[in-house]
């Protein structure tokens, strides 16, 4: 491929998308730009404060158990309230938890602090996810949601780099850094993106009509889209434990913590690098088939790590699934946005984040406790059998109702045992109108008539004259 024909996809890839797209990307990787507090905090709990590993380990759990509750309200928030304010006031309630921990030094404080600080770290991202579904055309979708994703990678892959400067600040320093970058998403967000909520159906009494009253167990009883956050929760537990486990496996292997950092900063570089092209890649592509190949690619990264004994057969098996996560993040963001009302984005895409919070929240657990029982390689093995779950479950429950051409979101659809309502329907004693009707004395022009003496010609290939 040359290098013109390079610039042209890459062109053809950032082209077409509104300018307030682009004021929300912006806002994402100055957000992530300064995103030291995750990156930093077990180290400071550990190494500052003098705190144990097993309590840095459950202020981490806390912030993901924040997440599991911020989800459903940034997304009940979104719609009820506004996509723009619920992305300012969770934006600056953030930069506030990040400047607290610059001070706060208790146990029970910085715990709490974190613990809010995963409420409103999550509560953000369905309004953004809303806003994106909301000005982007579907068929753009899934590359927006790309682009809002390299964006994410790109700013954390500066902060990390960044992150050096810890030797020379310090962590507190590094934490009120975050607050100001933090707070300069929300002006940019509160300055420059226009509010993109749609309004739902009002009676004349200015209620809502019954059937745009969603609530969070309305989006749960939609059975297409609970299936989906079910398999996206099996899919994110299986990208979440080599975070956790990756490290414990490679130490067990007599590897030194700098070769799980080298390993790990493969996943940054490769989403960094190729996001734009995978996507060009898969643009075409049925979202169900994309999942499931996404889900396959995470079993088959992950199962291999049971194999692996070096630092370079074990960035092998992180590129396989960070291709699964380049695959799976964006077309997962835009499945949601494709099965949600349009007055319900943020409380579909509040419910989906719930997923990932949770597994974020449960793999530390769980892959913890299967290493220190059964051992690294089953952590592996098991999370190769949940991938491939995942994929079968993809491919055999939603391909249909991830279709192109599938109709309208649940929320829109009639029940199948549902009558068509009385006004759409035509009286069965109710004439046809005199203007479509031909007049009972009405003859055939001369022209149309067939004369009597015509024979009658059969128009079956091999037949004869019929006379008439």
């Amino acid at each position: 491929m040359s290098i013109d024909s390079l610039r042209r996809s890459a062109v053809a890839t950032v082209s077409g998308l509104p300018r307030g797209f682009w004021w929300l990307w912006l806002s994402t990787l100055v957000n992530r730009t300064g995103a030291f507090v995750l990156t930093f905090l077990s180290l400071y709990l550990t190494q500052e404060l003098g705190h144990s590993a097993w309590y840095a380990g459950l202020v981490l759990a806390l912030h993901g158990l924040g997440g599991v509750a911020g989800s459903p309200l940034g997304g009940t928030l979104a719609d009820k309230w506004g996509r723009r304010p619920t992305m300012v006031t969770m934006h600056l309630m953030t930069a506030t938890c990040a400047a607290a921990l610059s001070v706060v030094s208790t146990a029970w404080g910085v715990a709490a602090v974190v613990l809010l600080m995963g409420v409103s770290m999550q509560a953000v991202r369905p309004s953004i996810q809303a806003t994106i579904a909301d000005m982007v055309p579907e068929h753009d979708r899934r590359r927006a949601f790309a682009l809002n994703y390299w964006a994410l990678n790109l700013g954390f892959a500066i902060a990390a780099f960044g992150g050096g400067a810890a030797v020379f600040l310090g962590y507190r320093t590094l934490f009120l850094i975050e607050a100001v970058a933090v707070t300069l998403c929300a002006l940019i967000v509160f300055l420059r993106l226009p509010e993109t909520r749609p309004e739902a159906k009002r009676n004349p009494a200015g209620e809502l009509v019954e059937k745009d009253r969603v609530s969070v167990l309305d989006v749960l009883r939609d059975a297409p889209f609970r299936m989906l956050v079910l398999l996206n929760l099996l899919v994110s537990l299986v990208f979440t434990a080599p975070w956790v486990g990756l490290p414990l496996s490679m130490a067990a292997e007599g590897l030194e913590p700098s070769a799980y950092g080298a390993v790990i900063a493969v996943n940054g570089v490769v989403i960094v690098a190729f996001q734009l092209l995978v996507n060009k890649v898969t643009e075409k592509r049925s979202p169900a088939m994309l999942l499931t190949v996404s889900a396959l690619l995470f079993a088959v990264g992950t199962g291999a790590t049971a194999l692996a004994g070096t630092p370079l057969v074990f960035a092998a098996t992180v590129v396989v699934w960070t291709i699964g996560e380049m695959v799976h993040v964006p077309t997962n963001a835009a499945a949601t946005a494709k099965l949600a009302p349009e007055h319900a984005r943020g409380r579909y895409q509040g419910v989906m984040g719930m997923s990932w919070a949770l597994s974020g929240f449960l793999a530390p657990i769980l892959a913890g406790w299967v290493v220190d029982g059964p051992g690294p390689d089953v952590l592996w093995i098991a999370c190769g059998v949940i991938g491939c779950i995942a994929a079968l479950g993809y491919i055999t429950r939603l391909r249909k109702a991830l279709a192109d051409d599938q109709p309208v979101p649940a929320a829109d659809r009639l029940p199948d045992d549902q009558p068509i309502p009385a006004h759409d329907r035509l009286p069965d004693d109710q004439p046809i109108p005199a203007a479509d009707r031909l007049p009972d004395d009405r003859s055939v022009p001369a022209a149309d008539r067939l004369p009597d003496d015509r024979p009658v010609v059969d128009k079956t290939p091999g037949a004869g004259t019929v006379s008439a």
